[in-house]
């Protein structure tokens, strides 16, 4: 292994091979304090970008190699443009060198000056004969800025169930639910979780966060009585038995308390659409199908392709017979046809999906939305799925995403997510980001992405290492921000970055300065360079969406109660005695309750009246601070409506709390429906708050 110094920490020579291949051998987590990497973490991280260094013979050789190739290339491997500006890497071309650029429209040019936005192929040919091919992207400089304020509600699907869903909420109630609330409430949009495609159970893995597949939806979220060729089954018995069972898969969650069984709805939906792709489809629903899976091309026929082979070998396609393993083998060319009739359900269901996300952000623009449906990016993906399958070339090898110890975590955390390799996003012109991105944004009128600061660097952690043994990685920003930009503005999409916790210097301006939004949550917008209490509105950024709670997050009113205390308590989360704990979580509260009554905010009710209308008034009031802020967007945390109380997720547990599985409920625990919902005089009371008090404009 390569020869650490003393401390265990890299070599100089394996710090400058580190350096020019973006890993890092130190990280700050704080200002004032520096922690260095270990040089086996450093060591494992280039090992996963095919980098040599386990002797330091090895390091020299690797070393001279990378300085050799940076010193005779003329361009990197993907150049960024920004508007009409020419790429900055082209002024350091030779004197006298040629450019060709095929355009992404096919047609050429000698010059990059004033090129249309788009990712265009360019070659250089230097004095000396010298040729480089490089991906040029140019941009618009950044977003479009949004006039005046939209608020909206934020909500998990799976935990909105309707009078008519299978037991968990699906895309036919995001749609009323966005045609109500921008009808009736006058809301600009509706966020929900990320709706990616699961690995597949029993048990499925319940967290929205831990994708199979972050490009293609998942049917789990399909009404099945809304795809047209439903109400033309011939075998009406055993489609009615089904129905019966989705009744009764309701009827478990509304009226008798049980968790959402996401395994149990799909088995019940894929019996049935089994059924119904029995009926042939149309002329004009055969030729949309066709043009469909003709536009989404391979990625589709490979998505379909594992999610049949999974049907035969197993989710984890790890475990396959070796041939199976590569995407592109004969073996699978020769499976894939073998497995026709499964490839196309799998390729059948992603379209009706497609189209049902496609009519939700529809219904919401037609009622009047100014965004729309916003949609959630998950960081990664599962190891075993079908995107770490179909993409794994670009995916490190034996690396997880993760975070370095802080504050909050000692033991840092490790996400079992693999991590796209840097250098070959940079070959292939960010291909797979641009594809993502790009199927996104058919169905999103904003994106939301988790973790925003991974397009920048992210914390590599070694399989079978804990996450205090990782180091971080760094991706080109640059070239990421430009693809997020183009394929936003192509959609005429806003963007959201989920930038909570520790953030590195210059990202949220780099973020703002391309007109991504920020996210900010009232709790935990201190003045923390200064007296520590918090934040005033005014001093709040404009460039974000506000909001009092998250999913991973207590409730508002668990969060007045101090009932997360609590619960954390019981489930033995707690790091520090109980009483400490308490008396914290009371005295952060106590400096809200405080600063919202200087404001005027927190009325006699809350005070004088009932528990119920003290709680209910905080809940408001907390809102009510949020409007007084610059924050172009407000969201809503549905639950904080009815008054739940009960995290949709508790970070640090598995089997101890059911996450992901909980409907929304009120304050005694009672699930409510959507047609509740729109009945509620709370709910009607918070969003009357908002509309009041929302400046002109908003």
């Amino acid at each position: 292994m390569t020869a650490p110094r003393p401390d265990g920490t890299p070599s100089e020579a394996l710090s400058r091979l580190a350096a020019l291949h973006g890993v890092a051998t130190s990280y700050r987590p704080s200002p004032d304090t520096t922690v260095p990497a270990s040089a086996a973490a450093v060591t494992h991280a280039l090992a996963a970008l095919g980098v040599d260094a386990s002797t330091e013979e090895a390091v020299r050789a690797a070393l001279a190699v990378r300085e050799q190739e940076i010193a005779e290339r003329l361009l990197p491997p993907t150049v960024v443009g920004r508007g009409a500006r020419p790429p900055e890497a082209l002024a350091a071309l030779p004197e006298g060198t040629r450019l060709e650029i095929r355009t992404e429209d096919g047609g050429l040019r000698a010059s990059a000056e004033d090129l249309p936005p788009g990712v265009h192929l360019l070659t250089a040919t230097a004095p000396d004969g010298r040729t480089a091919r490089s991906h040029l992207i140019v941009a618009p400089p950044r977003l479009p800025a949004v006039e005046g304020r939209s608020y909206g509600l934020l909500v998990q699907l799976y935990s909105l169930l309707s009078r008519r869903s299978w037991g968990m909420g699906d895309l036919a109630d995001l749609g009323e639910l966005a045609g109500w609330a921008g009808r009736a409430l006058g809301a600009g949009f509706v966020q929900v979780n990320p709706l990616h495609a699961a690995v597949p159970g029993p048990p499925t893995d319940p967290s929205p966060y831990r994708p199979s597949s972050r490009r293609f939806p998942d049917p789990v979220h399909l009404r099945v009585e809304a795809v047209p060729e439903f109400a033309h089954v011939e075998d009406r018995e055993r489609l009615g038995a089904l129905l019966e069972r989705a009744a009764r898969l309701r009827e478990a969650v509304l009226g008798k308390g049980e968790l959402i069984d996401r395994d149990a709805v799909w088995e019940a939906k894929r019996e049935a659409l089994e059924l119904v792709r029995t009926v042939p489809l149309g002329p004009g629903r055969a030729a949309a199908l066709r043009a469909f899976r003709a536009e989404q091309g391979q990625a589709l026929e490979d998505h379909a392709t594992w999610y049949a082979l999974a049907e035969t070998h197993g989710p984890d396609w790890r475990r396959w017979p070796a041939a199976l393993r590569d995407p592109r083998s004969a073996e699978t060319a020769r499976a894939r046809e073998e497995l026709r009739d499964r490839v196309d359900f799998h390729s059948w269901l992603v379209w009706l999906t497609d189209d049902q996300l496609t009519a939700a952000q529809r219904a919401a623009r037609e009622a009047g939305m100014g965004v729309g449906i916003v949609h959630d990016l998950a960081v990664g993906v599962h190891p075993t799925g079908a995107d770490a399958w179909a993409q794994q070339d670009h995916f490190a090898p034996g690396m997880s995403v993760g975070a370095p110890p802080d504050a909050f975590n000692a033991r840092g955390q490790d996400w079992g997510l693999p991590p796209w390799r840097p250098d070959r996003l940079a070959e292939s012109g960010y291909a797979p980001f641009r594809d993502l991105l790009r199927g996104l944004f058919r169905y999103a009128g904003a994106l939301r992405i988790d973790h925003v600061m991974g397009l920048f660097r992210l914390w590599w952690v070694p399989e079978g290492r804990p996450p205090t043994e990782g180091t971080y990685v760094r991706y080109d920003a640059e070239a990421m921000l430009a693809v997020l930009v183009l394929e936003a503005s192509r959609a005429g999409s806003l963007v959201i970055g989920e930038d909570l916790g520790t953030v590195e210097p210059g990202v949220r301006e780099a973020l703002r300065d391309r007109g991504v939004y920020g996210t900010s949550v009232l709790w935990f917008e201190r003045d923390w360079e200064g007296d520590r209490r918090p934040l005033p509105p005014e001093r709040w950024r404009a460039d974000c969406l506000a909001t009092a709670t998250t999913h991973d997050l207590p409730s508002t009113a668990a969060r007045l109660t101090g009932e997360h205390v609590e619960l954390r308590d019981r489930l033995g989360l707690l790091t520090r005695p109980l009483a400490e704990e308490r008396a914290e979580a009371e005295a952060d509260v106590g400096e809200w309750l405080e600063r919202l009554e200087e404001l005027g905010l927190l009325p006699a009710t809350a005070e004088g009246g009932s528990y119920a209308s003290r709680e209910e008034a905080g809940i408001q009031a907390v809102y009510r601070y949020l409007l007084r802020t610059p924050a172009r967007m407000v969201g809503v945390w549905l639950p904080d409506g009815v008054g739940d109380r009960r995290p949709q997720n508790l970070p640090g547990t598995w089997d101890q709390y059911p996450n992901w599985r909980l409907p929304v409920a009120d304050a005694e625990g009672r699930p409510v429906t959507l047609e509740d919902l729109a009945a509620s005089p709370r709910l009607r009371a918070l969003v009357d708050v908002l509309r009041a008090d929302a400046p002109p404009g908003g």
